[in-house]
């Protein structure tokens, strides 16, 4: 009866074609066709607003079923129910008995997984210098239960280091190597893009770290050895398929060496764990995450084998958080989950909303926490393997990103290969056009970025962050004998018997590799830095900037343009002030300027307003301050050269580089000499 119900109730409505939604569409977007709603990438990849069978043919099944190759579906035909990802959190507070306390606390509710950030100088991570310090952050952890995994992106690399130092601890603690949970994330590729050197070659150091995993890799079953690292492409500003194929050529690097250490294709592809940022825009995020895995099953393919699954680390990438008004980061980093549990990632990291501002206090961290737990336990997001199979828009974009990203990773190995690539700098070269052409749009609000560039709040409260400043400075240890070799029982004998992370380091050789490092990015930073001088200003003056709004006409053909005009100068942190507008006459208007105080009037009203009254605005706001700054809020047109002769400075419109806008209002009104 309830499916006769539901047909009859279906039946109701007549049937729709997509000529009737290319007319609404149309008509909505006042004669223009759907096709203008049609978006490029920057990878030049065609977003369209429908997508149909004839763009990806679902009907064929192209991507196969999940846990089958070509993996895009997932690399398992069914998820744990009960933890369909890994809950991975960092811990990074450089005191240990408090990184312990964040630790056990995580585990305890909800985390399935912890991440150390070491730094023995404390400054970036975990001050963990000795197996003892080690034993001392981990306390009672089970790494036969959770996994382990480390952080090797601080400037002294750690990599072989902090891989023997954790086998150390294991051995202390007479735990057997087969069952323990390690990710121990080795990267000298990775340490190399974002450092720029290391201490030897890349070629030795990928030798030395093959031969370390083809000796340790028997013992430790269960655990990765190698994250393969795409982020440092995406973080400092490149797009997706310079990520995907940072990522691959790494891969290819990493397998090449261990084969060459005498491991299976099998064994070898086993210890790689891969690791991917992942942003807000959930759509491309999924195709993204999909198109990884298709292409590295044609990677492993290419080298004599069959087509092999990968493990997946997402994390919510830094660039896109805010300093600013970072409860919205929540948000990102929700969409960020969502995009990679559905996107199938292994394992998922969210970084604390309150990352770009510092070490995340109790808040940041429950949140990091409960988003995922939320998102595996109500939302459900696990209960259903690949849910975004068969759509057609997803499946398109994936095809298009693996195509991209494949032309982008033959560049890479054109160059002859990353090492080649990023030691001539070639790889840099392009990322940087990907990357000034994103902070262009960002400039010029194209991509807006809540609270920051669009609706910032001036008198915002900002959550805590743990405050590091009452900590004695932490001085790195050189404790032990160096070990007399880099091989792996030397190095883990070392640490055993007392050697620290700095004397298991190696001295640097000549020659050595070197390049460009690819620095970090945050596509807030350049509008909070306006803020950062904005609010300088007010604590030294006792006074925020201001503009003054210079609204002509009635409320209802100024209003809109007002509004504008507030948004558009609070993203650089320089406040409106209050108006008695309406006015009577302009007279009014300009008494008013004056009392004010401020420097800078910004002209508002409506198009047939300005025809009208605008050229006479600015001269009663001129004859009332001599020095004053005028802006007209809106594109000036054919008139730009009459309202200039009548005295109006500049134009803020849709369009413009609001940076460059903000930069020079600020000199303007003396901020940047606060």
């Amino acid at each position: 009866m309830a499916d006769d119900t539901l047909k009859s109730f279906s039946a109701a409505f007549p049937d729709a074609d997509e000529a009737q939604w290319r007319s609404l569409v149309k008509k909505a977007l006042k004669g223009k066709e759907p096709e203008a709603l049609e978006r490029k990438t920057r990878d030049g990849i065609v977003q369209k607003p429908l997508y149909r069978e004839s763009d990806w043919p679902a009907a064929t099944d192209p991507d196969g079923l999940p846990g089958k190759a070509p993996f895009v579906r997932g690399t398992a035909a069914e998820k744990d129910k009960y933890l369909p990802w890994d809950i991975r959190q960092v811990v990074d507070h450089p005191h240990l008995k408090q990184a312990s306390e964040d630790l056990i606390k995580d585990l305890e509710r909800g985390v399935s997984s912890i991440e150390l950030r070491l730094d023995t100088s404390g400054e970036r991570g975990v001050a963990i210098q000795s197996v003892d310090d080690l034993d001392t952050v981990l306390g009672e952890m089970r790494t036969d239960l959770a996994t382990l995994a480390f952080s090797n992106s601080a400037l002294e690399g750690f990599g072989i280091e902090a891989a023997a130092l954790a086998i150390a601890w294991s051995r202390k603690k007479d735990l057997e190597p087969a069952r323990q949970f390690f990710a121990f994330n080795i990267d000298p590729i990775g340490e190399l893009a974002r450092v720029g050197a290391l201490t030897s070659t890349l070629p030795d150091a990928l030798k030395e770290t093959a031969s370390f995993v083809a000796e340790m890799a028997p013992d430790f079953t269960s655990s990765t050895f190698i994250r393969v690292d795409g982020r440092p492409a995406y973080e400092c500003g490149g797009s997706e398929a310079q990520e995907l194929a940072l990522a691959l050529s790494s891969g290819v690097s990493y397998l090449k060496a261990l084969l060459d250490a005498g491991m299976s294709l099998e064994a070898a592809n086993k210890s790689l764990l891969f690791c991917l940022s992942i942003g807000p825009n959930y759509a491309m995020e999924i195709s993204k995450f999909r198109a990884m895995r298709r292409l590295w099953a044609r990677v492993t393919e290419s080298f004599g084998g069959t087509p092999l699954p990968m493990k997946l680390q997402a994390v919510s990438a830094r660039r896109m958080l805010t300093q600013r008004d970072p409860w919205v980061n929540m948000l990102r980093n929700t969409s960020a989950c969502f995009a990679a549990g559905v996107g199938g990632a292994d394992i998922v990291t969210l970084r604390p909303f309150t990352d770009a501002s510092g070490i995340a206090g109790p808040l940041a961290r429950r949140i990091g926490r409960n988003t995922q737990i939320i998102a595996q336990e109500e939302s459900s997001l696990g209960r259903v393997s690949d849910p975004a199979g068969g759509t057609w828009s997803i499946g398109k974009l994936s095809e298009d990103l693996s195509e991209a990203a494949w032309s982008a990773f033959q560049q890479i190995e054109g160059d002859g290969g990353i090492g080649a690539s990023l030691s001539s700098g070639a790889f840099q070269a392009r990322l940087a056009e990907k990357r000034t052409a994103l902070m262009r749009d960002i400039a010029k609000r194209k991509q807006a970025i809540t609270g920051v560039s669009e609706f910032a709040l001036l008198d915002e409260y900002l959550p805590d962050t743990v405050d590091l400043s009452e900590l004695p400075p932490i001085k790195p240890a050189v404790e032990g004998k160096a070990p007399k070799s880099r091989a792996a029982l030397e190095l883990i004998d070392a640490a055993s018997n007392g050697a620290s992370l700095m004397t298991l380091l190696p001295q640097e050789a000549e020659p050595h590799a070197h390049c460009d490092p690819l620095f970090p990015m945050r596509l807030a930073e350049p509008f909070e830095r306006l803020r950062d001088h904005a609010d300088a200003r007010a604590k030294a003056t006792g006074k925020r900037p201001e503009i003054f709004l210079a609204c002509i006409g009635p409320i209802a053909q100024h209003n809109a343009r007002a509004s504008f005009a507030i948004n558009f100068f609070a993203a650089g942190g320089i406040a409106a002030h209050p108006t008695n507008a309406p006015y009577d006459t302009l007279e009014s208007m300009a008494e008013d300027f004056v009392k004010s105080g401020a420097l800078i009037a910004v002209i508002c009203g409506s198009d047939s307003q300005y025809a009208e009254d605008a050229a006479n605005a600015a001269k009663a706001l001129r004859d009332a301050r001599e020095d004053a700054r005028i802006y007209l809020a809106g594109k000036p047109g054919d008139a730009e050269a009459d309202y200039r002769k009548a005295g109006i400075d500049d134009f803020i419109h849709v369009g413009v580089d609001v940076i460059s806008k903000l930069e020079i209002a600020h000199a303007e009104l003396g901020v940047e000499n606060a």
